[in-house]
């Protein structure tokens, strides 16, 4: 769900030139706060070119009774992976527009109901007439950032979705570190289950409503066209397509593969194993299962527990071409930069990520070139092409996030627990495709089941947490008598730092 980090300190720049094909790049330190960023003049635009479908919208395993044309959906959303993608929405009578960040790594629809110095509007409750406040309050913590609010409802206007359903809204007063400038959205839909929804799961997710309401089918697909391409806030976004109720076929081509979904909260897949260019790390694939493995469109990078991140840099820095990158540019906090007009991914391999297949017995790989995760950034002074390293480790699990899923069409098949992959027409950079997908294979040679046991979801966790707690008040209480056990705050805290919104990039 989002993401925080940082500017260039240009003022402090320190750039040390290396001669040699070898040693042709330089770093340089980045600052871990919001910035902005200059996108490079010579970056290849292609795949921010809008798609232009033909035909009719698809029928098939998703809208039999043909109440949703998909083809209307086509380019619906607007961003990047830095900042996030977006989606118009209509909330309220009459109607209000707010951009909103499209998140599966969570389950509120929240908005901005307050005016806050870095956005540009806010959903005003009061001028809606069909709004109704539930009287609740909800408060949301993240690592960096959070906030507060109450739950309402309202009608929102879906386009291309018949009628107006009534949503569960959290509507934000107050916030910390959650709106940041030059980030073009007013609130953020999550589209995860019920399990992670706020205060608790008898608030019902906007998707869960929306196809409660209008009978679309329980499916909906992500396709993002970041590819390749520097965030900037002066910049014009890259767009995308947010589809719901089934698959545009013009998005993709191609196989879908499908891999099942092992627990409804999050969409959490499963993990078997990965490969730097065609070396396996050779890991216990319950290593890769870590906590969880999930996919996440809210979460800027690929996101890798520790052991499995420091076998990837290690094997990509034994394969790359360029061996001595410092730990700065691994860890996130230096950037490489080389020439204007020479880009490293020639120097570095592959990366491959093996899900299991929804024929248990068997696997496929969705594989990602450095285009996608050699990131560019900026061009300092105009004379250099800056990039980052777009893989991160992770105390919380894996998380495909969209330096991933900017390479595919990612089906969310919540109908048959399973999420697919397909290769996204728009992954494409200097003419050339930065994905591709591979299977089946056998996974005979790992576990019949990688994902991680006696794992505890967060939910139960917390209620725990509080049954604990309850036990140390009463202990508390009888030996000290009249001291009371201080309150602790009931609020939730997502832990997670793999969110968008909670770990943003840029």
């Amino acid at each position: 769900m989002a993401y925080h980090k940082g500017s260039i300190p240009f003022g402090a720049l320190f750039i040390m030139l290396c001669f040699g094909m070898a040693k042709s790049h330089y770093t340089i330190p980045l600052k871990i706060f919001i910035g902005t960023f200059n996108s490079s003049l010579d970056l290849d635009l292609t795949p921010m070119k809008r798609i232009q479908a033909s035909g009719n919208g698809l029928s098939l395993a998703s809208d039999p009774a043909g109440i949703v044309n998909f083809l209307d959906m086509v380019n619906n959303l607007q961003g990047d992976s830095g900042r996030g993608y977006y989606m118009e929405m209509t909330l309220g009578t009459p109607g209000q527009k707010l951009n909103i960040l499209v998140d599966t790594g969570s389950s509120n629809f929240a908005v901005a109901a307050a005016e806050h110095p870095f956005i540009t509007h806010f959903f005003n409750t009061a001028l809606s007439s069909t709004y109704q406040s539930t009287g609740r309050g909800v408060a949301v913590k993240y690592t960096q950032g959070n906030w507060e609010g109450e739950l309402g409802t309202d009608r929102v206007l879906i386009p291309s979705i018949p009628g107006t359903p009534t949503i569960n809204i959290a509507t934000i007063l107050s916030s910390n570190a959650f709106f940041l400038p030059g980030v073009n959205w007013q609130g953020i839909l999550g589209l995860a289950y019920p399990l992670l929804a706020q205060p608790d799961s008898s608030v019902e997710p906007f998707f869960n409503s929306v196809v409660r309401q209008t009978g679309i089918p329980d499916v909906f697909s992500l396709q993002m066209c970041g590819a390749g391409l520097s965030a900037s806030t002066t910049a014009d976004p890259a767009g995308g397509s947010l589809v719901m109720g089934g698959v545009e076929p013009t998005l993709y081509s191609g196989s879908m593969w499908y891999t099942p979904i092992k627990e409804e909260w999050y969409y959490q897949v499963e993990v078997l194993k990965l490969e730097v260019g065609d070396q396996n790390l050779n890991l216990d694939c319950k290593e890769y299962n870590q906590d969880k493995a999930i996919v996440d469109s809210g979460t800027t990078l690929l996101r890798l527990p520790v052991n499995v991140f420091s076998a990837v840099v290690e094997a990509i820095s034994k394969t790359s071409l360029i061996q001595d990158f410092t730990s700065g540019f691994w860890g996130g906090t230096k950037l490489a930069c080389w020439l204007k007009g020479e880009t490293p991914w020639r120097f570095f391999p592959k990366l491959s990520i093996y899900l299991r297949a929804t024929n248990t017995s068997q696997s496929f790989k969705i594989s990602i070139l450095p285009q996608l995760y050699i990131q560019p950034i900026t061009d300092v002074d105009g004379r250099l092409n800056c990039f980052r390293f777009g893989i991160s480790s992770s105390a919380n699990g894996l998380v495909i996030g969209a330096t991933v899923m900017e390479g595919f069409y990612v089906i969310f098949d919540r109908a048959e627990k399973r999420v697919g992959f397909a290769v996204s027409r728009c992954a494409v950079n200097g003419g050339l495709a930065v994905s591709e997908i591979l299977g089946p294979f056998s996974s005979a040679d790992v576990a019949s089941d990688c994902a991680a046991g006696g794992l505890l979801k967060e939910p139960l966790l917390w209620v725990i947490s509080y049954a604990l707690m309850a036990v140390c008040a009463v202990v508390l209480l009888i030996l000290l008598l009249l001291l009371s056990c201080r309150h602790r705050d009931r609020s939730r805290e997502i832990t997670d730092e793999s969110s968008l919104v909670r770990h943003r990039i840029k």
